[in-house]
């Protein structure tokens, strides 16, 4: 039977699949959309039980970042890379200057940045074998780790549930129920507890990550297979994606599903079973974009303040979704499809391209 290669590839424009025997580098990015500009995403570093799974997620991944940069407002486009293995084994700098390799061999079509199993010091290495990477360190004119700030969007797309369902710009002694605590989840946390004085639970598959939150800020815990079921005000996913499923949806006991994991609906009706649950949903790429707008800016040379307020726009942006959903009788997540959809149509011919001699991207007018 013939393999459909191109009904598997789910629309995405470019799917490149990077091999490098001597430094066990096995790695697939996927390109999705350079509609708005080019494909901006994170590379995750994970152990998939198969190439199979690594190609999935990284297509469902790559489509998310279209979403997400085109609702973010940014000129950029969708992608995202997988490497294929455990980072604490494989992971090293032959690997990692070969990987960037590859990345400068794209021609700017697709710009990286770190992601699971991934850090700014991996970064750093790649960066010396591409101009194509972001969230590099200070010193390399980067934005450095994007995970705090990414954290501040989701504290801000939270006030904006709350407003929306609970009718307060307020999470004062709200229970909140955060699903992992590593890059993201701790300082989202962090804020939760020293900002907004609310009441956290959390929860981890890795304990020492658990007994770090419950260090430093006194939080509750849960078991990582029942931190969905905790009677809290909002449960943030902020782990791995696939959380809201056939199995957690049931057993919920929230008002509200905010948190920074991608892709949380593991199927598109899931968005459909919150909303006739009356479980308001955060899309997860609208929640999470701050990351994305951090490292973004550094392609203009990275200033931290405008950096900070372009994510203060995810406020706005999650206001308008819900706005959205309430006038046109559609689901959230459906709202937040139809909100990143008219920005690609309105304004799909503006097109970024690299300026030789490290000018920068500049816009270009065309078809």
């Amino acid at each position: 039977m013939p393999v459909a290669v191109f009904d598997a590839l789910d629309g995405h424009e470019e799917v490149v699949f990077l091999h490098d025997p001597r430094s066990g580098l096995r790695a697939i990015v996927a390109i999705h959309s350079t509609t708005l500009g080019p494909a901006l995403g994170g590379t995750r570093f994970y152990p998939f039980a198969s190439e199979d799974e690594a190609l999935r997620d990284v297509l469902r991944l790559s489509r998310g970042m279209t979403y997400k940069a085109a609702a973010a407002g940014l000129d950029l486009g969708g992608g995202k890379a997988v490497i294929i293995g455990d980072p604490k084994r494989s992971k090293s700098e032959e690997l990692l200057r070969s990987y960037g390799r590859f990345i400068e061999s794209l021609g700017g079509r697709y710009i990286t940045a770190a992601d699971v199993g991934t850090t700014r010091d991996d970064m750093d290495v790649i960066r010396r074998e591409t101009r194509y990477v972001t969230g590099v360190s200070s010193t390399l004119g980067g934005s450095g780790d994007p995970s705090p700030i990414t954290a501040y969007g989701v504290y801000l797309s939270m006030l904006a549930c709350a407003e929306e369902v609970l009718h307060e710009h307020a999470l004062e002694g709200r229970r909140i129920a955060v699903q992992g605590v590593g890059k993201v989840g701790y300082p989202l946390v962090k804020l939760l507890v020293e900002e907004a004085k609310a009441k956290v639970t959390v929860s981890d598959v890795d304990v020492d990550s658990v007994a770090r939150a419950v260090r430093d800020f006194g939080v509750d815990t849960a078991e990582p297979d029942r931190i969905h079921a905790v009677d809290c005000d909002i449960f943030a996913p902020c782990a791995l994606g696939g959380a809201i499923n056939d199995r957690t949806i049931p057993q919920l006991r929230c008002a509200i599903v905010a948190g920074s994991a991608n892709n949380q609906l593991e199927r598109p009706e899931h968005g459909k079973a919150l909303a006739d649950l009356g479980i308001l949903y955060a899309p997860d790429y609208i929640v999470n974009a701050g990351g994305l707008i951090n490292v973004a800016d550094e392609l203009q040379g990275y200033q931290p303040e405008r950096a900070r307020e372009a994510v203060r726009g995810v406020y706005r942006t999650l206001r308008e979704v819900f706005s959205i959903a309430r006038e046109e009788h559609l689901t959230t997540a459906e709202a937040a499809d139809r909100f990143a959809e008219s920005r690609i149509d309105r304004i799909g011919r503006v097109r970024l391209y690299w300026v030789p001699g490290g000018l920068g991207w500049a816009k270009l007018w065309g078809g």
